[in-house]
């Protein structure tokens, strides 16, 4: 655990490995909206190492400087999935903390590895789930946990957007030896954590079938997933690359006997989004209060962590065994598809 008070004093200084535009746009970002410090990025790109120079971070091609940096105290892996493994690992070894972009890993056995690499060394370890930490849904789980919906009876989550081939110069997301999967491996994680958040209970069981209907690549770019948690909440879970972003794509039910909670546009990046509660006698629909509603998702993550690395807030907001629980129903939606790319 680190030092409280040179913590406080400073803010926590991280490094960054692989810097992308998950990176780039929104985790920096966050970091430095919750008082924290870029100490260094690692990322064999010279453009975006310039990219990191011009933020005033440190820019190595490799993580080895960045981790023996004693002024980089926590770091996050941004990288492509399947270079996860190596880089929480090499972080471990170095006793450094670690915040990994979702999924854990490419397959379900590079998480295992991961998992048993962090307990060996003892670090501190979350999986960047950063729609746990949206406002909104936080307002969510109150509302539930407070009978808005009286006994939950079921969830659904449409999480889509558009990601043909050419989407980038280099797009490794459909890339089946890079990513693990297609939009099942990318978007169901979020899904599923989400819902282990709002009831305080993961998926138990679970069935999924898969396409690749309309984006010319190997992986999946849709897919329909079906879950029931332990207490029999039934959760409709729908993922997909091959929806126009113009469309209504990011949409998130709770249905009760008591009523509806609705989530339009607040799954993603970004904070915002419309929320109501629907009435379960009258079918009134009213605005459900969100507090802190401007906050970045990303920014209260960092919040969240640099708390839990000192100590503080709740003790299960970050688990190494939630994580793993999520990479296990990955790969067993995969298996049930027919599709298994999650080794």
């Amino acid at each position: 655990m680190l030092d409280a008070t040179t913590h406080a004093t400073t803010g926590l200084g991280w490094g960054v490995i692989g810097f992308g535009w998950v990176a780039r746009d929104y985790a920096v970002p966050g970091l430095q909206g919750a008082g924290g410090r870029l100490v260094a990025v690692a990322d064999p790109d010279p453009a975006a190492r310039r990219q990191a120079s011009a933020l005033g971070a440190a820019a190595h091609a490799e993580a080895d400087a960045l981790l023996a940096d004693p002024a980089v105290q926590a770091v996050y892996v941004a990288t492509p999935n399947h270079l996860h493994r190596a880089a929480v690992e090499r972080a471990a070894a170095a006793g450094k903390p670690v915040l990994c972009e979702k999924p854990m890993a490419a397959s379900l056995a590079e998480a295992e590895a991961m998992a048993e690499a962090v307990r060996a060394a003892g670090i501190r370890y979350g999986t960047a789930f950063d729609q746990r930490h949206h406002p909104a849904h936080a307002a969510i789980r109150a509302a539930v946990a407070g009978g808005a919906v009286g006994t939950v009876t079921a969830i659904r989550i449409a999480y889509a957007c558009w990601v043909d081939a050419g989407w980038a110069s280099d797009n490794w997301r459909a890339d089946a030896a890079r990513a693990g999967g297609g939009a099942l491996m990318d978007l169901a994680p979020h899904g599923l954590d989400l819902v282990d958040y709002l009831l305080g209970e993961p998926v138990e069981e679970i069935a999924a079938l898969t396409q690749r209907r309309v984006q010319g690549y190997a992986v999946d770019d849709g897919a329909m997933l079906l879950g029931r948690t332990g207490s029999g909440v039934l959760v409709q879970l729908h993922v997909a690359y091959n929806c126009p972003e113009a469309l209504p794509r990011r949409q998130l039910e709770v249905l009760g006997t008591a009523g509806q909670i609705l989530a339009e546009r607040t799954m993603g990046q970004a904070p915002g989004g419309r929320v109501w509660r629907i009435d379960g006698r009258l079918g009134l629909r009213a605005p459900l209060p969100v507090a802190e509603a401007g906050a970045s998702p990303f920014a209260r993550q960092m919040a969240a962590f640099a708390r839990w690395l000192r100590g503080e807030g709740e003790g299960d907001t970050f688990s190494l065994a939630r994580d793993l629980h999520t990479m296990r129903l990955i790969a067993r939606a995969y298996a049930a598809a027919g599709s298994a790319p999650c080794r």
